[in-house]
């Protein structure tokens, strides 16, 4: 018999004999089924579905598994009597398994949970544990991740990115080497499962911010309030600092209403002036007038926006994720110096706002990473008067709202996506003068080779075209990545052929209106 839950706080606590049920065997199922065995648990991992090289792989650790339909509670997970289980953030509140969890009474804990539980396996030099920076919003999280990480490393710290950003967490909580800061992208849904977290289970981290609030997995939460409370969360016991974005209230409120650690600031970031606790810009200079003594009537200098310009960095959402990326920095001591030395030489993943060619005075941009509207409100703002493709699975999202502001100000819209109906009904509703292509094609292949032709046959010099879906992908593609570089492919396909291309490329006119 394991100690009882509420002591099982350390690696070094005793967790043998402990009985968990591990939901799903993808990379993160599997980083805590290992976990887990490594501490001498019982575990039993139960997944529908299970990469090929991880079912081989748990026998040799020491753990059973189940793989089956999950529709259902399966008798041998009824049977398992376990005391917690653990599960992948892909298994919403509704799941069959979580509901029977949670009315039975068991512990259900996410990943992130587990790992703040052991995240003393590995130490300090003064035997502390990393601290840990939170980051969540509907949009920006991995580039902000990725920038904070990129920005502590620069000012001299051990650090890293993990979370659901792909490198799971526990990996690194093990990893021999230690870390000064853990940077934790957190999505809404293992903000969810932290928010079943007993007290002694509950984070507490160094700083914390969420980024920005718009309408995202409605479906996977039930409703768009249990999806701000989950958003909320990121605030919980954070201790030094609260970082929100003053150009979303939504944001301010959370940390308003969030149970913080006595002293914790509120340290706000914009576009505009900065008051003596935020970040900002002053006549294209980002500064820092919360990490000073004298920010009443001071300022640090981070960076420029020309600077930034020369790296891609300049669009204004991208800016955005910096000052918020710099607070967090900040609140770790980090040198304004080695924050512009970091971002000197950063540079934005494949598929955001990413110029893929410049051809006879055509900018033509991937933003395929734009999965929902307020990505993809960002991009249309950062390129006004650009020749939109959008379309794709809108997980039960209203795309009205985005082209009654953005769509009558594009020169053209090109729809692609299974489900063409909701953009087009919006356009004709919003903004019925805009010139609409439609790509019918059903084959993967030939979807941005239409669109492109499309672009192609109506943009002139000085246009830009851009691809921001505002939507998932997986109706016609495998993921935002690769649409992202079909459309890319598809781009410089078209260059290199010049004009002579074949007649099926050819599309046909506008939609009717």
């Amino acid at each position: 018999m394991s100690a009882p839950l509420h002591q099982l706080t350390s690696w070094h606590a005793d967790w043998k004999g402990l009985r968990v049920v591990v939901l799903g065997l993808s990379v993160t199922g599997f980083s805590v089924a290992d976990t887990l065995a490594e501490l001498g648990a019982d575990v039993l991992v139960v997944s529908e579905k299970a990469d090929p090289e991880y079912e081989r792989i748990l026998p040799v650790i020491g753990v059973a598994s189940w793989i089956g339909p999950l529709k259902d509670v399966p008798e041998v997970v009824r049977e398992y009597r376990a005391d917690v289980i653990v599960a992948s953030p892909g298994f919403p509140p509704h799941h069959a398994v979580i509901a029977w969890a949670r009315a039975e009474g068991i512990a259900v804990w996410g990943d992130i949970e587990l790992a703040w539980r052991v995240r003393d396996k590995v130490t300090r030099a003064d035997g502390t544990p990393a601290d840990w920076v939170l980051i969540t919003g509907t949009n920006g999280k991995t580039t902000t991740t990725q920038l904070t990480a990129t920005m502590l490393v620069a000012g001299g710290l051990r650090a890293v990115p993990v979370g659901n950003i792909g490198v799971p967490i526990l990996d690194a909580v093990r990893d021999p080497v230690g870390y000064d800061a853990l940077v934790v992208e957190l999505s809404s849904h293992q903000l969810w499962y932290l928010g079943l977290s007993s007290a002694e289970g509950e984070l507490s981290p160094h700083a914390s911010v969420c980024l920005n609030l718009a309408d995202d997995h409605l479906q996977w939460h039930g409703s768009f309030q249990a999806y701000r409370d989950a958003k909320a969360l990121v605030y919980r016991n954070t201790r030094v600092a609260c970082v929100y974005n003053k150009a979303d209230e939504a944001t301010q409120v959370m940390v308003e209403e969030a149970d913080v650690i006595e002293g914790c600031r509120a340290i706000g970031f914009d576009l505009g002036i900065p008051g003596p606790s935020d970040l900002g810009v002053v006549d294209g200079i980002l500064v820092d007038r919360a990490f000073l003594a004298e920010r009443r009537t001071s300022a640090l200098e981070l960076t420029t926006v020309a600077a930034l310009d020369e790296q891609g960095l300049a669009a204004p959402h991208i800016v955005a994720n910096i000052l918020a990326a710099a607070a967090l920095a900040r609140s770790l001591e980090v040198e304004p110096a080695a924050i512009a030395a970091a971002l000197a030489r950063f540079h934005l993943d494949e598929h955001r706002i990413q110029v893929v060619a410049r051809h006879n005075g055509i900018t033509w941009v991937d933003d395929s990473k734009a999965t929902n509207p307020h990505a993809a409100a960002s991009s249309l703002r950062a390129y006004p008067g650009a020749i939109w493709v959008l379309g794709g699975l809108f997980k039960g999202v209203d795309i009205s709202d985005l082209v009654a502001e953005h769509g009558s100000g594009v020169k053209a819209a090109i729809v692609i996506g299974a489900d063409r109906a909701p953009v087009t009904e919006a356009f004709a509703r919003h903004a019925p003068r805009v010139p609409l292509f439609e790509v019918d094609a059903a084959e993967t292949e030939n979807v941005m080779r239409q669109a492109v032709a499309h672009a192609a046959g109506i943009a002139t010099d000085g246009d830009v075209v851009l691809l921001a879906p505002a939507s998932a992908s997986f109706d016609q593609f495998a993921s935002y990545g690769e649409r992202g570089t079909r459309f890319a492919e598809a781009v410089r396909d078209r260059i290199e052929r010049g004009t002579g291309d074949d007649d099926d490329s050819e599309p046909p006119g506008p939609a009717a209106g």
